[in-house]
């Protein structure tokens, strides 16, 4: 049983699905319309022979797996996610040289293609940016893939390997026998199983303190803005610190994110909208007769460092936990499939994760 059916817990079911294992999601809400839903689907590249910490080692691990992953999925669903190497451009948000440098060595640091450009270049590959924009660093492999047709596919494909989807099934309590526990409870029933994994996004750590078990995660809300431009005045990602644009093959633009601690508030603000569109045409000031399509917030699971809590809960046998990726989830959520499938199935993992989060 898996208690959340975001990205990550739609992603586990399906690789336990494709092993022949018996799988039930539940939800409290409509499946994968939390923070999965209101991202942007950006895979930031890695490169497992040179990653050293634990997070680039996910990352990269995550980023080999996403073309096989994407290929599965749409051959089991029958739908496209859009997965796309489209390459990104890497900004400083305070346009300095340095710090374009220094994001430039990072990348190269760990094995991935990054080229530190300047402005002349840079306008030969973004024509539409603003001219005042000085250095940047070109990564040819950075990949995006469509939120929304990703959770399409995802569903589709576990339904087709015989998972068990319950939506508006909110968990309120754990059924434990010493080390084990022995079922969960909804309002209007009690189920059973032998494994149980909480992978309930922001709300997993109040889900886990039913069971006596203790993670740090809280919501962090996250506004987007969509636009829409024809024809797109970029192909690819751009991202300067937080905040980024990432261009549709169909001419729509997101732009994003904000990162507020308010709680399990999830709305847009007036604040937040004018920002992320200054932010944007400022970016392409061509973006300012660009028309508005809608905005939406997300909350994501955010956690102390920003890695997520993988493995299973101490003092017990068969509960496990896969939550607290930030920002991060989308683009994890092959690795962690795979990871919570080998834990899951007494296989060895591929990868040390006591490195991570500690459940407590």
């Amino acid at each position: 049983v898996l208690i959340g059916g975001g990205v990550i817990g739609l992603s586990i079911a399906f690789e336990l699905a494709s092993r022949g294992a018996a799988v039930q999601v539940l939800d409290q809400g409509p499946f994968g319309r939390e923070s999965s839903w209101a991202g942007a689907g950006m895979i930031t590249p890695g490169n497992p022979a040179a990653a050293k910490s634990p997070e680039t080692r996910l990352r990269a691990e995550s980023f080999v797996l996403w073309p096989d992953w994407a290929a599965r999925l749409r051959e089991e669903s029958g739908i496209d996610t859009e997965f796309t190497r489209c390459g990104g451009i890497e900004l400083s948000p305070n346009r300095s040289a340095f710090e374009v440098a220094a994001i430039a060595a990072k990348f190269q640091s760990e094995g991935v293609p990054a080229q530190l450009i300047g402005s002349p270049e840079l306008r030969e590959l973004e024509p539409h940016l603003n001219p005042e924009i000085g250095d940047a660093v070109y990564l040819p492999d950075y990949c995006q893939v469509r939120n929304p047709r990703l959770l399409k596919a995802l569903l589709v494909a576990c339904a087709a390997r015989g998972v068990v989807l319950s939506a508006g099934s909110q968990v309120i309590g754990f059924e434990r026998d010493g080390l084990r526990v022995l079922s969960v409870r909804t309002p209007t029933e009690s189920i059973s199983a032998k494994q149980f994994v909480v992978c309930s996004g922001a709300w997993s750590q109040s889900v886990l303190a039913q069971a006596g078990a203790s993670i740090c995660v809280e919501p962090v809300r996250g506004q987007i803005v969509l636009l829409e431009a024809l024809p797109p005045p970029t192909r690819r990602i751009l991202e300067v610190g937080s905040r980024y644009i990432v261009p549709r093959a169909d001419g729509r633009l997101l732009i994003g994110s904000t990162e507020e601690h308010v709680g399990f508030e999830k709305l847009n603000t007036t604040e937040a909208v004018a920002e992320l569109l200054r932010f944007g045409s400022e970016l392409i000031p061509s973006l300012k007769a660009a028309r508005f399509d809608r905005c939406w917030s997300g909350l994501r699971p955010g956690s102390p460092n920003g890695q997520p809590y993988l493995g299973r809960v101490p003092d017990t046998d068969n509960l496990f936990v896969a939550a607290g990726h930030f920002r991060a989830g989308l683009m994890l959520s092959p690795i962690t499939a795979v990871l919570l499938r080998q834990l899951l199935l007494g296989e060895k993992p591929d990868l040390a994760i006591s490195s991570l989060q500690r459940i407590q």
